[in-house]
């Protein structure tokens, strides 16, 4: 059928996205989540769409952008094309950041392998734990 559009429930986008209801309900209410449509009952049902933009969502989130710059994002996305050059602006930084972040984790890795390393090589019990496994 043309023009179809798929909706899911509330539980169904908690299932697909791993957001919780409580914070789908969070991100609607503070506008990171805009005109869900609503079943005649009131239920909340989102679409495809909105399963993308969750998705979109959920990265920025893992990664750790700040709420107030996926608000920031989310306002540049609603007021059109004319702000992509924004849009990638913001992203760009973020991708910095995030980029920071892993040279950073790597380096702090490297401090705990070399301490594994110091442990199994300063004592006999430690080298034969080692060995047993």
């Amino acid at each position: 059928m043309i023009g179809a559009v798929n909706t899911y429930t509330p539980a169904q986008v908690v299932e697909h996205t791993g957001f919780s209801h409580d914070t789908l309900r969070y991100y609607e209410r503070i506008g990171l989540l805009g005109n869900i449509a609503r079943t005649s009952g009131g239920q909340r049902m989102f679409t495809d769409d909105d399963l993308g933009w969750l998705g979109i969502l959920k990265c920025l989130r893992d990664t750790g952008m700040p709420i107030a710059t996926m608000l920031r994002f989310a306002e540049l996305c609603r007021d059109g094309d004319h702000t992509i050059g924004d849009r990638v602006m913001l992203l760009e930084e973020h991708d910095d950041a995030v980029e920071a972040k892993i040279a950073s984790l790597r380096t702090q890795q490297q401090q705990i392998r070399a301490k594994i390393h110091w442990y199994r090589t300063a004592s006999p019990a430690a080298a034969e734990l080692s060995a047993a496994s």
